[in-house]
């Protein structure tokens, strides 16, 4: 008798355990899964927006979570993100301090990946791939040279066969990240394209057609004979339009690729990731190379926010920054160096709810 009370007792006792354990596993569970059913809303930059896609595409599958991304150009993701009507927007061309200074509350940038900004063109010049210096890129934009068969573009080119055609230049017309990345190289390296344009977002074009998004100027590009312009690296691919070979800060011809890219973010990053990395001292580094951001709010209690929502939104970049890194090459963008996911973690750690940090990694 005695021997099966204790025999009961143990059964109770491993019973209760058991219970125990699949409570405590089953609220792991339901924390997961408790943002479950979240919608997030962003905009901005197409440069980056390829990648995104499938980030973002992989990760509401795995995490039942909405996630609606509008490709409306950098300019628009900033001025969406200030008037907190996303949840976030991504930027190729960080905020600057003049500008964080018209803005309500702290915006910080969170780097998601490396990619390249590419001179394409529709020109039929044999097999030889285009090879541009500095100055004659920027004379072509500038519109002092207008013919493909000039000079200075036949000297550094001397086995293309050149027609006497007259180049069409494509730009962007939207307020872009993308243009920002382009004429901050140009205005690095021609003073001219510095006093007479400058770099930014949205610029009053010496010569050119304008067209929307990256995917719009690679359209025109395609359609126009003669053209060249610039766009992300990926959306020449997609459109099958040959790239140029751009002479570096060190003499050398570098084409785009991940690997040339990241030769180029090969420098010390600052503490809240706004810098530029265009005209590289990388001797095998692509010069017309930039990190891109996604931006949001550091005090996340605004509007109908909440808690949930926040909590949702930095798993997702905190996604974005470790494992959502694996789909960059695919895609022919760089994946982020470990200094940069340093402190872009950090920066992520510091993000409120009413006044409360949130995320605990």
């Amino acid at each position: 008798m005695k021997k099966l009370l204790i025999l009961i007792l143990s059964l109770a006792l491993a019973v209760m355990m058991f219970s125990c354990g699949s409570n405590k596993k089953g609220d792991s569970k339901a924390q997961k899964s408790s943002q479950g059913g979240t919608k997030l809303t962003a905009a901005g930059a197409s440069f980056p927006y390829p990648l995104y896609d499938k980030m973002f595409k992989n990760y509401s599958q795995q995490n039942d979570i909405q996630i609606n991304y509008r490709p409306i150009g950098s300019g628009g993701g900033i001025r969406q993100i200030k008037n907190k009507i996303v949840d976030f927007a991504g930027t190729d061309a960080f905020i600057k301090d003049k500008q964080m200074k018209n803005v309500d509350g702290n915006i910080l940038h969170i780097p998601t990946c490396i990619g390249a900004v590419v001179v394409s063109y529709n020109v039929d010049i044999g097999n030889a791939s285009l090879k541009l210096t500095s100055d004659v890129l920027a004379d072509i934009f500038l519109g002092n040279i207008t013919k493909w068969n000039d000079p200075a573009i036949k000297k550094i080119n001397p086995k293309a066969d050149l027609p006497d055609q007259e180049i069409t230049v494509v730009h962007r017309a939207d307020g872009s990240g993308t243009t920002f990345i382009f004429s901050d190289y140009l205005s690095k390296v021609s003073n001219e394209w510095r006093t007479k344009v400058g770099a930014g977002k949205s610029l009053s074009w010496p010569v050119g057609l304008g067209g929307k998004a990256n995917a719009g100027v690679a359209g025109l590009i395609k359609q126009q004979p003669g053209s060249i312009g610039y766009v992300e690296y990926i959306y020449a691919k997609q459109n099958n339009l040959p790239v140029s070979v751009i002479q570096n800060k060190s003499g050398n011809y570098v084409s785009p690729s991940v690997k040339s890219c990241s030769k180029a973010a090969e420098i010390d990053i600052p503490k809240d990731t706004r810098v530029t990395i265009t005209n590289t001292d990388a001797p095998q580094g692509y010069p017309i190379t930039s990190f891109t951001w996604l931006v949001l709010y550091k005090e996340q209690n605004y509007g109908s926010n909440t808690l949930k929502k926040t909590q949702a939104k930095l798993d997702l970049l905190w996604w974005m920054i470790h494992d959502g890194q694996k789909y960059t090459k695919q895609l022919d963008y760089a994946p982020l160096p470990e200094n940069a996911i340093k402190r872009a973690e950090k920066i992520l750690k510091s993000v409120t709810f009413d006044g409360k940090k949130v995320l605990e990694k």
